[in-house]
């Protein structure tokens, strides 16, 4: 697994409707060709769509998931989700980005919010009844102090 997700206490699982087998043959003869190495997580089969299903995922008028990517938290509420059609490749970091931003407004415990395109150790915001109407300005001012 990627050592990022590590540090960040992050369990990453794929899942596809193909069966093990099938994810067998795709790493051996496909994916390790790419990455050098076997996949770094568990790829799960979910042959019958159930969980596809679930999540909206799953098309079931051709037995296939379209790809998506679930950021869900440790109580097992999705905080964020991505579903691309497979000619778009998706972006871990990106999803690194968005699971750091996510656990430090948990850990704050609602009292900080991350902007767009927001990084670990750059200016977050403070919810308030006065900043509805008004991020622009703040995020103005926090950007100009780091330039």
């Amino acid at each position: 697994m990627n050592p990022e997700f590590e540090q960040l206490g992050v369990q990453v699982l794929s899942m596809s409707v193909d069966s093990v087998f099938v994810h067998k043959m795709w790493n051996d003869h496909e994916l390790s060709k790419m990455i050098g190495r076997d996949i770094p997580f568990p790829m799960l089969s979910d042959q019958g769509g159930e969980v596809g299903k679930l999540y909206g995922v799953f098309n079931e008028a051709e037995g296939v998931e379209t790809r998506g990517r679930f950021i869900i938290d440790p109580d097992g509420i999705v905080q964020g989700f991505e579903v691309l059609t497979p000619p778009v490749g998706r972006n871990v970091r990106e999803t690194i980005r968005q699971i750091q931003a996510f656990q430090l407004v948990r850990a704050a415990k609602g009292a900080e919010a991350t902007p767009a395109g927001w990084r670990p150790g750059k200016p977050t915001l403070k919810p308030n009844p006065n900043l509805v109407g008004n991020v622009w300005k703040e995020w103005k001012v926090k950007q100009a102090l780091e330039d």
